[in-house]
C-alpha cells in the first residue's frame, strides 16, 4: 500500500468518525439538560484534538517520506553506479524467489 492512499484511507475514516459524531451530538440529549451541554463540550474537543493530532502525524509522515525519496534521488545522482548495483542486486534476490515458486 502507498504512502498515499494510507493517507487517504486515514482521511475517510476521520471523515467518517467526525461525521457520524457530529450526527450523534446534533440528534441526542436534551438541549437544556447541563450535564448534556458539558458532554456535548466535551466531544466536541476530544472531536478537535484528534483531527489536529491526526493532521499533525500526516504532515510529518509526509515530510518524512519526501525527504527520505529526496536524499535517495541525491544519493543515486552522487553515485549511479552504487544505485545500479543496489537495483541489480534487489532485481537478482527477487528473480531467484519467483523463480523457487
Amino acid at each position: 500500500m502507498s504512502f498515499h492512499s494510507w493517507e487517504t484511507r486515514i482521511d475517510d475514516d476521520l471523515a467518517l468518525l467526525s461525521e457520524t459524531l457530529e450526527e450523534v451530538l446534533r440528534s441526542s440529549g436534551d438541549p437544556a439538560d447541563q450535564k448534556y451541554i458539558e458532554l456535548k463540550e466535551r466531544a466536541e474537543q476530544a472531536l478537535r484534538d484528534v483531527q489536529s493530532r491526526v493532521s499533525q502525524a500526516s504532515d510529518t509522515y509526509y515530510y518524512r517520506a519526501k525527504r527520505a525519496v529526496y536524499r535517495t534521488d541525491d544519493y543515486v545522482h552522487e553515485k549511479p553506479w552504487h544505485g545500479i548495483g543496489v537495483g541489480a542486486a534487489a532485481g537478482l534476490v527477487l528473480g531467484l524467489l519467483l523463480a523457487r515458486r
